[in-house]
């Protein structure tokens, strides 16, 4: 790559706006150039944090002639009108997950980016992390026997209050309706289900999920969501606000188990501890490779709509009180 890649932060609502605005200004690859944000006060501070332009008109952007991708980090109900924007306006993209509220807008989303030539990456950051390599390879060597149970939990205390105060450290908006579409399980829900897809597979038969409030606001900071599969395992994946990590994966099969927790980095395989490599490229840098190289990102985006799927699902069977058959890709 000759020079960096001019990018534009667009939103400034997501709590890790700032990070890729970070990643952006850091990577060699890429120069942090532009914010805009519907909400000026929201885009002000951001452009003023990073030493960069606030604009509020987001056409004027995206024609841009010296403009090459954008991250975005809005509110997650203008995911599609934004990035469809993005890719007609040739603009390479770099999202927060969930990619979109829906399957169909998800799809339309790639769709345009694809008709464009546009590089789409979503940020699924865990799938790099070298205990989901580690854990992968243990899968795959059958050590553990036929799988039976897996269980991924991800939770921080955003929702609760301390010291007196009347909020916790995440922003009210988080818990919208309109504009998050969702609480615990939609946004930071997100990792344990794609982990959990990738452990023991996208293509279960049953969805259930339990929701609840422990502050008291309109969205859930408190999910289980349990899967079944054909072959009869089960999986469970856990997500919350009101509570610290340690974060915590546990697979079980016919002969053996692994755990693995963030507290110490720890893996075990049937209580022998194992070495966790190092991370692998992050999100953002993959993204910036598939930009270099031309190339599209397949199995990020086929798993970004996989994710988008399962989240839609159990917030169905959340809705529903009870377990729904789950529609893959295929039904």
């Amino acid at each position: 790559m000759s020079k960096p890649l001019k990018i534009a932060v667009l939103g400034f609502w997501h709590v890790h706006a700032g990070d890729y605005a970070k990643q952006a200004e850091q990577h060699p690859g890429t120069e942090l150039v532009a914010v805009w944000d519907d909400d000026p006060a929201l885009g002000q501070a951001g452009a003023d944090r990073f030493g960069v332009p606030y604009t509020d008109d987001l056409d004027a952007l995206l024609a841009r002639d010296d403009l090459d991708g954008v991250t975005i980090t809005t509110a997650t109900n203008v995911h599609r009108d934004i990035m469809v924007n993005a890719a007609n306006a040739g603009k390479h993209i770099f999202t927060e997950k969930v990619l979109a509220p829906t399957v169909a807008e998800a799809e339309e989303i790639i769709a345009a980016a694809d008709a464009n030539k546009v590089k789409l990456v979503v940020s699924l950051p865990r799938l790099a992390h070298g205990y989901t390599q580690a854990i992968r390879e243990v899968i795959d060597s059958g050590d553990l026997g036929r799988l039976t149970y897996g269980r991924v939990r991800l939770s921080h205390d955003g929702a609760i209050a301390k010291n007196g105060g009347e909020d916790g450290w995440l922003p009210r908006r988080f818990f919208e309706p309109e504009t998050a579409i969702g609480g615990a399980l939609t946004d930071l829900g997100c990792h344990p289900v794609y982990l959990l897809q990738l452990f023991l597979g996208a293509d279960p038969e049953t969805v259930s999920a339990t929701y609840r409030s422990v502050a008291g606001r309109d969205l859930e900071d408190n999910a289980v969501v349990t899967v079944g599969y054909a072959d009869q395992k089960i999986g469970v994946i856990e997500a919350g606000f009101a509570s610290p990590n340690p974060f915590t994966i546990e697979i079980f099969g016919t002969e053996g188990s692994l755990t693995y927790t963030d507290e110490g980095n720890l893996l075990q395989v049937s209580g022998k501890q194992l070495l966790v490599p190092d991370h692998s490229q992050d999100a953002f840098g993959q993204w910036v490779d598939h930009i270099a190289g031309g190339t599209r990102a397949d199995d990020n985006l086929a798993r970004a709509v996989e994710l988008t799927r399962m989240v839609v699902a159990a917030n169905e069977a959340a809705a529903a009180g009870r377990a729904i058959s789950y529609q893959g890709p295929t039904a």
